[in-house]
């Protein structure tokens, strides 16, 4: 059960019933949860939002309501502060029995969700920038289905276009026979290269492009003998981050087999214009206020485009998924692409504007530039996996501590993905792998260190953990309510999350959690042989389901809680 949505529920309907309020407009309430614990649990802006309407003093409209709100039998305390709030704070017993309820999200209306994540390339090594959109675009995906969204995620691979015929070219004019996964990572960088000053290649590699995409038996069977090694180097990495597996791995060259009957939605809708020797969408609208290019379905060569596949690609998903949303991840650059995209679609009938969303993320750098080795090359995703394992290990050995190898493997995946989650998704941000690998602090090791901490109380305690209320005479301390109330306050955390698109919201919420649970840790004993049955009973409760929302939180972010540290 949601406590905000709950609270907010209460007081809005007791609002109505108020006669003075019965004419007014009550729409623009806000039920605010105080950053200040001293303002009270809860406050609300109404007596000043209704100043004008009822011409009274936001003071003379807090006292007219005040009366009805201290009829709730959840408050305790509910005063007036400056020019006219309203502070709620509640009951210590109706927080603390509350906590049982906490987890149960029931959302009112369920969608099918197509979420376009990942996008890693066929025979490229997968780099830094394929960071944000896996780890972001995981845990979107968990949090969706925590909400009881129906999601279907797709990998959209590069295994298409010129990069496919570079990599052919560069295995032809090689006689290569025998693929390893480390070998085919470098043929495309190396035919790329090669390709610079070597006009004959690059035409040889534009000609296998051509063949490819029109069904030659030659190379289509080349391409199935490299596409599994692509396509378990890529696993590999996914389960070493601990993602979910994707429910389809799909790319561009399962789109092209759909762009006859979007090019027939195309022309029976006359969309299509040729402009030099190019097929061509006109979308600029009259209300754009910067460049709109034409979406580009044939280039003026009559190969299909990028536009086209990804075009495709949704009418794909149309077809065999029928989502209520498709969500792409995708770097900031690719925001006029998607624009252009999203108004074809919707002009040939696939989706309406708002069923379709692209959500970008910024970039990431190391302290002097971009990310690199220790032999100065560019740091593959493998890399920065392995700069951070170290730096991890490092850490550990510093502490004075032996933890078995998996261990240390579960502490720097969650340093790198926490330090990523923990960041604005659309701004930029440094990676430094000694900072993330601490063990205070925003870090991942931080949270893992809290989690292992809270469980060792829970397994010392020999008695199990039965629902207990909380008895009239127990008064809760200012640590014990500040944590009920964070605990609390995880339903609409998850649902905020999820509605803003923000990983980083769930990601500052578990370590301001964290930070409270050390606290409570510290000021308030539990098994120390002082601490009398009741209280123990009561502090057991709210270390439960403390442990309970945290484990939670750390599961939506894809993280696995280590046995010790």
């Amino acid at each position: 059960m949601n406590l905000y949505q709950f609270i907010s529920d209460n007081i809005k309907s007791t609002l109505i019933t108020i006669p003075e309020l019965l004419k007014v407009d009550l729409s623009n309430i806000i039920i605010e949860i105080p950053k200040d614990k001293s303002f009270g649990d809860f406050s609300t802006n109404i007596a000043m939002i209704l100043v004008k309407q009822l011409k009274k003093s936001p003071r003379q409209i807090a006292e007219i309501i005040l009366p009805y709100l201290k009829k709730l039998d959840f408050i305790s305390e509910i005063n007036i502060a400056g020019p006219g709030f309203i502070n709620i704070k509640l009951k210590d017993e109706f927080i603390f029995n509350y906590i049982n309820q906490q987890l149960d999200i029931k959302i009112n209306n369920p969608e099918t969700i197509v979420l376009d994540y990942g996008a890693y390339n066929v025979a490229k090594t997968l780099h830094i920038g394929h960071l944000r959109t896996s780890i972001v675009g995981d845990t979107l995906n968990r949090i969706a289905k925590f909400l009881g969204h129906k999601t279907i995620s797709y990998n959209h691979i590069g295994d298409w276009g010129r990069p496919m015929g570079l990599v052919m070219a560069w295995i032809e004019k090689n006689a290569i026979t025998n693929i390893t996964a480390k070998e085919l990572d470098s043929f495309y960088p190396m035919a790329v290269e090669y390709a610079k000053n070597n006009s004959e290649f690059l035409d040889r590699a534009r000609i296998i492009t051509a063949e490819f995409q029109n069904g030659d038996s030659k190379w289509t069977a080349l391409y199935n003998t490299f596409i599994p090694i692509s396509l378990k180097a890529m696993n590999d990495v996914i389960n070493r981050l601990g993602m979910l597996p994707f429910d389809n791995t799909l790319g561009e060259a399962n789109a092209s087999k759909y762009l006859a009957p979007v090019e027939k939605l195309l022309r029976d809708k006359n969309l299509l214009q040729e402009s030099d020797g190019a097929q061509i969408v006109v979308i600029r609208e009259d209300t754009d206020t910067a460049p709109m290019p034409p979406f580009m379905f044939y280039n003026s060569r009559g190969a299909d485009t990028y536009d086209a596949t990804d075009l495709a690609a949704l009418y794909y998903r149309k077809i065999n998924d029928n989502p209520d949303r498709v969500i792409y991840l995708t770097d900031v650059r690719q925001t006029l692409h998607f624009q252009q995209v999203f108004r074809v679609a919707h002009k040939i009938g696939l989706f309406k504007p708002e069923q379709l969303e692209h959500q970008y993320f910024g970039t990431i750098n190391g302290k002097n530039g971009p990310l690199k080795t220790r032999d100065g090359n560019a740091a593959g995703l493998l890399d920065i996996i392995e700069i951070v394992n170290n730096a991890a290990h490092k850490r550990v050995i510093e502490s004075g501590k032996k933890l078995p190898k998996e261990t240390i493997e579960m502490i720097a995946i969650a340093a790198l993905k926490f330090n990523d989650l923990i960041h604005d998704v659309k701004s930029d941000y440094i990676f430094d792998a000694d900072d993330v690998v601490q063990f205070e602090g925003r870090t991942g090791p931080y949270i893992l260190y809290t989690a292992v901490r809270l469980k060792s109380i829970l397994r010392k305690n020999k008695n199990e953990i039965t629902k207990i209320k909380l008895e009239y005479n127990y008064k809760l301390s200012e640590i014990e309510r500040s944590l009920i109330l964070k605990i609390l306050d995880f339903n609409r955390i998850i649902q905020f999350a999820f509605d803003c698109r923000a990983t980083n919201i769930l990601a500052n919420y578990t370590y301001d959690l964290c930070q409270l649970i050390n606290t409570f840790y510290h000021e308030c004993p539990i098994l120390r042989d002082d601490v009398n049955e009741q209280t123990r009973e009561y502090r057991l409760q709210i270390a439960k389901n403390a442990y309970q929302s945290l484990y939670t939180a750390i599961d939506l972010m894809g993280l696995k809680i280590p046995s010790e540290m």
